[in-house]
């Protein structure tokens, strides 16, 4: 059907599955390498405890029906190994129906996760993620050419993104009005990363001609993705550039990537063949009549749930991220409405000592990605999303952030919980668990270039004060 068949797009379709494949991957992976000390049967936040507490009707998910620490590392594994065949290529070669079949299973799985996840998994990129999995089950395999209806429909979800960010920053902190919010983004975002130091570091000008960039490319640039090429395709073009510099810039797990093969699915293979030295995929079969149909009925269902997204967004009391249902699907995105000024660390200590007083020697945990020694140059982990350590920085905003699971946190260290301490960099009591355990919580800046030279650090820091009281296991 030429009207539906968009046989111009291999290009952006096989590069969008492609990477949304990568990031399933990595996702799973984390799951399947954090789940016990986070969500575990004795972990943090027990996935049995809550399945008991949450109904199914509200929160859908496999674990529901049968919940154990092999069948969670079972589902995490499929997941994983399932999304490593689709990046090989070897979910496109299958008929259609299993393409479609796959693509619902890492969806239905990592929805599964998500749903159970708490506040691990509280993150809009997960929403994010799950929603453009539902649009690649209908996106066809190599057989087929890719359904233009659903290549608007991954337009609709680019705009959706970027727009809503935009617009939150907009009605949120006046640093985005006045253009200084990076002035202190790039040292107080959750987890720096590499380059962060240098950016926070550029002169305050170029800082607001960052902020100016950023509102045009989310307030302007959306609106050209859904003009004729080559419009689309540059405003498609512009958001890839900026979202590698935001990449450059932190760590944000995988929503940076997400923006980016949206992007790509954008250009035209014309576009394409300018750089590839090679020709688009082609030679395709007829699309079957009941795919047209599904695909159809999925851009009704878009159309359908797309009413609260539109109407959050044209809200004056606009959430950040949301999704209006247990699925996960047409969801309102946005990122950053305020802007923290301060860098508040919580720095976890521990202790031999049988007693406490002035002369108690106290060590530091290390923790992957978050900020602690100072001469440790922050690290890249995105797309690979370190869950405890961006609860870490929340806590740093406020206590209430970290009701539910720092005690248990830090009774786990007191027993050398070898789960818990798989999360960690670096534990500094590894013969035997410490006698006392405590936190505190710093202050942390960004060196400046002469104390960078003169020093080594990357950061510096001052005392702000307790923020958990020596403690240790009663039952000792």
């Amino acid at each position: 059907m030429d009207w539906f068949d968009a046989d111009g797009y291999t290009w952006g379709r096989l590069f969008f599955t492609r990477g949304l494949a990568a990031l399933y991957f990595v996702a799973f992976l984390g799951a399947f390498n954090q789940f016990r000390a986070l969500l575990g049967s004795d972990g943090l936040l027990p996935i049995p405890d809550f399945v008991r507490a949450v109904p199914f009707r509200r929160s859908p998910s496999l674990f529901h029906w049968h919940y154990s620490d092999r069948f969670y590392a079972a589902v995490a594994a499929t997941g994983t190994v399932l999304a490593a065949a689709t990046v090989l290529g070897v979910t496109d070669l299958l008929p259609l129906p299993l393409t479609m079949l796959v693509w619902f299973v890492l969806w239905a799985l990592y929805l599964s996760i998500v749903n159970v996840g708490q506040v691990w998994y509280s993150f809009g990129w997960e929403s994010l993620l799950l929603e453009a999995g539902v649009l690649a089950i209908f996106l066809g395999n190599a057989e087929i050419a890719p359904p233009f209806v659903v290549l608007i429909l991954l337009r609709w979800l680019l705009f959706r993104l970027e727009f809503g960010a935009g617009l939150i920053k907009m009605r949120g902190d006046r640093c985005w009005r006045d253009l200084t919010c990076l002035y202190y983004h790039h040292e107080t975002q959750p987890m720096p990363g590499p380059f962060s130091w240098y950016f926070h570091r550029l002169p305050r000008p170029l800082h607001k001609v960052e902020v100016l960039g950023n509102h045009f490319t989310q307030l302007v640039v959306p609106f050209g993705l859904f003009l004729p090429q080559p419009v689309a395709w540059i405003a498609a073009g512009i958001m890839i550039v900026t979202q590698l510099w935001l990449v450059a810039s932190g760590n944000f797990s995988w929503l940076n990537w997400m923006a980016i093969i949206l992007g790509l699915s954008v250009i035209p293979n014309t576009a394409y063949d300018l750089v590839l030295p090679f020709g688009a995929p082609g030679g395709h079969k007829d699309t079957p009549a009941a795919f047209t149909a599904a695909a159809l009925a999925l851009a009704a269902v878009v159309v359908v749930l797309s009413y609260q997204p539109i109407r959050n967004m044209a809200s004056g009391k606009q959430k950040m991220n949301a999704s209006f249902n247990k699925w996960h699907f047409v969801n309102t995105y946005g990122a950053f409405g305020s802007v923290t000024r301060v860098r508040r660390e919580v720095v976890v200590e521990g202790t031999s000592d049988a007693t406490i007083g002035p002369d108690t020697e106290w060590k530091e945990y290390e923790f992957k990605g978050k900020p602690g020694d100072l001469r440790r140059r922050p690290r890249q982990f995105a797309p690979y999303h370190l869950r405890l350590d961006w609860l870490m920085w929340f806590a740093g905003i406020s206590r209430d952030y970290a009701a539910a699971w720092f005690p248990q946190l830090m009774a786990k260290l007191l027993s050398n919980d070898k789960h818990v301490l798989k999360l960690l960099r670096h534990n500094p009591f590894p013969d035997e668990p410490p006698r006392f355990v405590r936190a505190r919580l710093y202050r942390y800046r960004f060196t400046t270039r002469a104390q960078r030279r003169a020093t080594g650090e990357w950061w510096e820091r001052s005392l702000i004060g307790e923020f958990f009281y020596p403690a240790e296991l009663v039952d000792r």
